[in-house]
């Protein structure tokens, strides 16, 4: 960042003074969480507590064919329309499209439309029962789309056309000379691999309030990710300038990427309600089965593997074919694509790999961000090839995967290089002695060979999955993004955050404060996250990605740093021993002479990430976490149950600022990939839509599925975050699906290649076993 000359000594001392300031052991310390208080005695507001004077209801109607025609809107009899505010696509003052990589999905469809539940007509009332009355009596008369299109290879195969090709983005990414690995390879391994839909059940559904201020200006307040991407489409929606729009962001309950593109939508109908009524104020939530219908899910997939390699197990070559199902408009789907792709060859070393990655069109509902991005999908398709491969060798899956993991000097698939703060046999070692992973593999396979003859019908097994995640945007996205933050201080010492980082119950208030705390030598009480406000807080880059502890963490040290050293420089503060006493002085003198004490700092990319998006090559993340799962299964012949006996979560995630936040975001990462692994099945209607869209038919684990979860951390040095930390929120999504997989197919002596398994599958894979 370049810095005014007349700061430029501060910043000349900001290295000392940070190295001055009183270390109080905050980062790696599990304190309490700032959050807890006010959401364990139930005072903290999400949106639906929020009552505004003189406010409306609102709702939306859908269409309910997949794809199609709208040949007109029917407002039924019984019902005063008059008393209603109606918005539909005529009433878009601005541009009519939700405003992400492409502006191919409208905010409002108008004659075409591509998917069942796709908004066509807005309603608001005061009263809630009449809204829903009103809203049932309006007909859409739909000409529905002859040749719908519900899978991936029915999109690649063109049968029936969402948009042209039905292919939204088209990625390669290649190293080395695939025929040359080919020649050299002795074994050889092909598979298909897929995933389901996922929901992801977030304790809060999506929900805004809009209106229009005194000083005109639109107000939108919600549960939300990404406020900067909900004031995009609000500005591009309105046809207002960002001056005229505001966004902010309530307590929210939840998020896991559901709130990342999506609330994006649904402020943009809520703001066109509030302008419609002139200004009053409008709230717009969804019931728990409307947000499952309508909003997006975990992009389905399917991956083509081979993978080829030597006798002793040495990798030739890797060529995958991985897929996505985009649903009917772009959203997210490129960027969960890339990342994807870059994961699909999994943590390990190969001279001749080719990774091909399509995100298809189809005509379910749009698919989007969900933690993980891509990456729990490919990385799924990976693990099970090389168990695969491992049978087919005659090898240990431990054994294929020790001799081929990335180690200090070797390069990626990607060409990243891998350094000496990597160590993964650690990582494996820790798992492997925790779990007891070998000890027990051989005794289940003899306790399993004695069931089988005795008759009983219990099995048992245990699977592994190895694996790494890059944390923060893919290649240059953090530098597009150009993240800001700031620090600033009152007469009093107090000290603030300012940063448009979302909480939303992964701890980052928290974590970010325990940052700036320990940075300017303060107690942890003394420092606290200003509210997220589009008027007041900079773009500090979407809650997304694993990066608001690496990213945002180090951009908010940075300018902790620059305050420090500016009350070093211009108020006396003593450049070492200063308590917060003397802290509180120092800022009382500095405001005496100036109108405010504040600090910024923005980001700036570390020189070893390069990357070349054209071809897919170079450094795509500036740091890796890597990860060992053992999962433990017993599985019942006679109900075809599976149920979790034991599970083991090993990562290396550079510097674990708060280890009871950390630990549970592990804990709650794993629970999220057992449900994706064993539970959690989207059925589709034949319109194309969820059709089990409640939580009474959609099945979620619950306490009782859950093992006991036994967490550990090691911290290696190499993070880009503050004292080293690395990403870590999504990398517990990765593991789960293909150890708990491993280990229901070491249990069955099966070859089940998809999620979730459900007890059916279980059925099926057991009498394939048993002819």
């Amino acid at each position: 960042m370049k810095v005014p000359d007349d700061a430029m000594a501060a910043v000349a001392v900001a290295a000392t003074a940070a190295a001055a300031a009183p270390r109080l052991g905050l980062l790696g310390a599990a304190v309490a969480r700032k959050d807890a208080p006010a959401k364990i005695l139930g005072q903290a507001r999400y949106v639906d507590d929020l009552v505004r004077p003189g406010m409306l209801h609102g709702a939306t109607v859908r269409t309910r064919c997949a794809g199609g025609t709208l040949e007109r809107i029917e407002f039924g009899p019984g019902i005063d329309w008059d008393a209603f505010v109606v918005v539909s696509a005529a009433d878009v003052p601005g541009i009519n499209a939700t405003q992400m990589i492409e502006q191919d999905q409208p905010v409002l469809a108008d004659r075409c439309f591509r998917h069942a539940g796709e908004p066509v007509l807005l309603l608001a009332h005061p009263d809630r029962d009449l809204l829903r009355a009103a809203v049932e009596a309006v007909t859409l008369h739909e000409w529905p789309e002859p040749s719908p299109v519900f899978s991936i290879d029915d999109a690649l195969a063109q049968r029936g056309q969402v948009c042209p090709g039905n292919v939204y983005r088209d990625y390669l990414m290649q190293r080395g000379d695939i025929a040359a690995g080919e020649a050299a390879a002795e074994v050889v391994f092909e598979g298909r691999f897929e995933t389901g839909a996922q929901e992801h059940v977030y304790i809060e559904p999506q929900g805004m309030i809009a209106h229009v201020d005194a000083a005109g200006v639109l107000v939108v307040e919600g549960s939300m990710q990404c406020p900067y991407y909900v004031l995009g489409t609000l500005t591009a929606v309105t046809g207002r300038d960002a001056g005229r729009v505001r966004v902010v962001h309530c307590t929210t309950g939840g998020g896991f990427g559901g709130k990342e593109e999506y609330p994006s939508h649904i402020a943009a109908h809520a703001a066109l309600l509030s302008l419609k009524a002139g200004g009053r104020p409008v709230k717009l939530v969804y019931d728990r089965s409307e947000d499952m219908l309508a909003t997006p899910k975990r992009h389905p997939s399917r991956t083509l593997v081979r993978i080829g390699a030597r006798r002793d197990g040495r990798l030739c070559f890797m060529d995958i074919d991985f897929a996505l199902d985009g649903g009917a408009y772009t959203t997210l789907s490129p960027v969960v694509l890339s990342r994807g792709v870059i994961h699909a060859p999994g943590p390990y070393a190969c001279a001749n790999a080719r990774v091909r990655g399509r995100a298809v069109a189809t005509h379910h509902p749009p698919n989007g961000a969900f933690r993980g991005f891509g990456a729990p999908q490919s990385i799924f398709a990976i693990e099970q090839a090389m168990d695969g491969l491992a049978r087919a060798l005659g090898l240990s899956p431990l054994e294929l995967r020790r001799v081929n993991m990335l180690r200090p000097g070797d390069r990626s698939v990607a060409g990243q290089p891998i350094d000496h703060t990597t160590d993964f046999d650690a990582v494996l070692d820790q798992a492997l002695r925790e779990s007891g992973y070998v000890a027990k593999r051989e005794a289940f396979a003899a306790s399993n060979a004695r069931n089988a003859a005795s008759g009983d019908p219990l099995r048992h097994g245990i699977g592994l999955a190895t694996f790494h995640h890059g944390a923060g945007f893919t290649g240059n996205g953090e530098v597009v993004l150009a993240s800001e933050a700031r620090v600033r201080a009152d007469v009093d010492g107090r000290v603030e955050v300012v940063a448009s980082s979302s909480e939303m119950g992964q701890g980052n208030t928290t974590t970010l404060c325990q940052v700036v705390a320990e940075a300017l030598g303060l107690p942890l009480d003394r420092v606290s996250q200003a509210p997220v406000d589009t008027f007041d807080v900079p773009d500090s880059g979407p809650t997304v990605a694993s990066r608001t502890c690496m990213v945002v963490g180090l951009i908010v040290e940075q300018a902790a740093r620059r305050l420090r050293a500016e009350l070093i420089e211009k108020a006396g503060l003593p450049a070492s021993g200063a308590d917060e006493h003397a802290f509180a002085a120092a800022c009382a003198r500095y405001l005496d002479g100036h109108p405010r004490l504040e600090a910024q700092a923005r980001y700036e990319p570390p020189a070893n990430v390069q990357w070349d998006e054209t071809v897919f090559q170079g450094s795509p993340y500036a740091s890796y976490a890597w990860a060992a799962y053992v999962a433990e299964v017993e599985v019942d012949l006679t109900t075809c149950e599976v149920a979790l006996s034991g599970f083991t979560a090993v990562q290396e995630v550079g510097k674990v600022v708060n280890p009871v936040i950390a630990a549970g975001q592990v804990e709650g990462g794993v629970v999220q990939g057992i449900g994706f692994a064993l539970f959690e099945k989207v059925s589709w209607g034949g319109n194309g839509a969820m059709a089990n869209n409640r939580l009474t038919n959609y099945i979620i684990p619950t306490s009782a599925d859950i093992p006991p979860v036994r967490v550990f951390f090691q911290e290696q040095p190499g993070g880009i975050g503050p004292a080293g930390a690395k990403g870590l929120g999504e990398l517990p999504m990765d593991g789960p699906g293909p150890a708990i997989l491993s280990a229901v197919n070491s249990a069955l002596g099966s070859r089940i290649a998809s999620l979730p398994v459900l007890p059916e599958d279980v059925m099926a894979a057991a009498a394939g076993v048993a002819s």
